[in-house]
């Protein structure tokens, strides 16, 4: 993303989201790394859901990690 990040209108609107919700974080660190989020399942059930960002503020949906947390099953003895 680097510069071009910085240009996206998506970003922005993220931002100011953020802004208004009250959100305060620091500018310290890279800055060019994009997360995600995964929910793995116990023993061969893997990944159940899997969100990564596709630009800085994507946030993944509560409830759909919800669901996908309530789909792990335990481990086989």
């Amino acid at each position: 993303m680097m510069l071009s990040g910085f240009f996206r209108l998506g970003v922005w609107q993220n931002f100011f989201r953020a802004w208004r919700s009250g959100y305060s974080g620091n500018l310290e660190g890279e800055g060019f790394t994009l997360g995600g989020v995964y929910v793995i399942g116990a023993g061969r059930q893997g990944v159940l859901l899997e969100h990564r960002e596709k630009e800085f503020g994507d946030k993944v949906s509560l409830p759909s990690v919800l669901e996908a947390a309530e789909k792990i099953k335990p481990p086989a003895s």
